[in-house]
């Protein structure tokens, strides 16, 4: 069986992911790339024009399946997968997840939940009484990048996003105070399922980093944010959801159309005991999501954050490590030579611990301990 998977960088969710799954499922794997040479088994093609996506499908050779895990080419692939009536996404829905204004209009118009909202494209003016405080964020932005909590003169910060993002368009939202969740599902043909979800530690504002997640159990906020999927058409592969548990009750942050990442995904797995990609890409196969099994350990993902600009003096490598019961990954995301420039954004991590083990209070003494014995050194 053939898949062809589209891509733009290469991330590792794809590369330690995606990619050796296909291969254990016996897939013929062709990569659709704007970056050929930085992606195995690629070909080049204009991933962002679905025209161009089904010319090269239908050169290279009939598929069974067409996948991403791209933020960015989520309607895309979806429309190539539709083309060739092979099971996908929602284009729509790929679009309207992606734009978070329409995210908060598709919610705001199904009576789903009210969060007050303004579009700002380049060139509109700045509203200048507002409900303060406000969150103003890229409409199509990612890893946290220019969203920041803004308490008074929103013209001053839409002027500094503006000059890094001259033409975008951004939105300005209400802010939501309370824990910050995700919720991450799976579907089918005949429905979503709940895989899990966790609790999301941040830094400090007014800037939004995710330092830790967390594993939580089920609880009944799930049942708000699969109404939500619901009314965004959203069910069908896997999808990662962050939302807040206000005073008012769930509300949602954003729905990002693929896997959770910044190696939650693995965290995933792990937790669930299950090969997570694999099941993701028998769904896109036309294959049914399997019973999720009884949840018996707890995990945690650890960014290890640059606390400051300089160089990277010393840092420990890749590895697996056990620790009593607890077995840890280390994954680093910066080498010893590199420069750090902090963005106060996800880009601002060094590596990353994850963490499965009995108990969270096992899982936190592991974690430290490993984090004690072996430092990242900024200087």
């Amino acid at each position: 069986m053939r898949l062809y998977l589209t891509a733009l960088k290469t991330t590792d969710s794809v590369t330690d992911g995606f990619l050796p799954a296909a291969e254990a499922l016996g897939l013929e794997v062709t990569v659709l790339t704007d970056r050929p040479e930085r992606h195995p088994y690629a070909v080049a093609c204009d991933v962002r024009d679905p025209r161009a996506l089904i010319d090269a499908v239908e050169s290279l050779g009939r598929p069974d399946a067409i996948f991403t895990n791209s933020d960015h080419l989520q309607a895309e692939t979806a429309l190539a997968a539709a083309y060739f009536g092979l099971p996908g996404k929602d284009w729509r829905a790929c679009v309207a997840a992606k734009n978070k204004f329409l995210t908060r209009r598709r919610l705001l118009e199904t009576g789903v939940e009210q969060v007050w909202s303004i579009r700002l494209a380049p060139g509109d003016p700045v509203p200048e009484r507002l409900p303060y405080p406000v969150v103003l964020k890229p409409r199509e932005g990612v890893a946290s990048e220019d969203v920041m909590l803004v308490e008074r003169d929103l013209a001053g910060a839409v002027a500094l996003v503006r000059k890094r993002r001259p033409g975008e368009t951004l939105v300005v939202e209400e802010y939501l105070d309370g824990p910050l969740r995700t919720l991450e599902t799976l579907g089918d043909a005949s429905g979503t399922r709940v895989l899990g979800g966790f609790e999301t530690t941040l830094g400090a504002l007014p800037y939004f980093i995710e330092e830790r997640l967390d594993w939580a159990p089920r609880d009944g906020t799930h049942e708000h944010v699969l109404a939500a999927l619901r009314a965004l058409g959203v069910g069908f592969g896997a999808c990662h959801t962050e939302y807040v548990v206000t005073p008012r009750g769930p509300r949602i942050v954003e729905v990002n159309y693929r896997a959770i990442g910044d190696h939650c995904d693995f965290l995933l797995g792990d937790v669930l005991g299950v090969p997570l990609f694999e099941w993701i890409l028998r769904v896109h196969l036309g294959e049914a999501v399997p019973d999720i099994p009884e949840i018996s350990s707890y995990g945690s993902a650890v960014s290890l954050v640059a606390d400051r600009a300089g160089t990277v003096k010393d840092a420990p490598g890749a590895e697996t490590y056990v620790e009593g019961d607890v077995r840890l990954w280390h994954r680093p995301l910066r080498a010893v030579g590199d420069v750090i420039s902090l963005t106060h954004t996800n880009r601002d991590y060094l590596g990353v611990v994850r963490a499965v083990g009995p108990s969270r209070a096992a899982v936190d003494a592991a974690v430290e301990a490993y984090r004690a014995a072996r430092p990242w050194v900024v200087e």
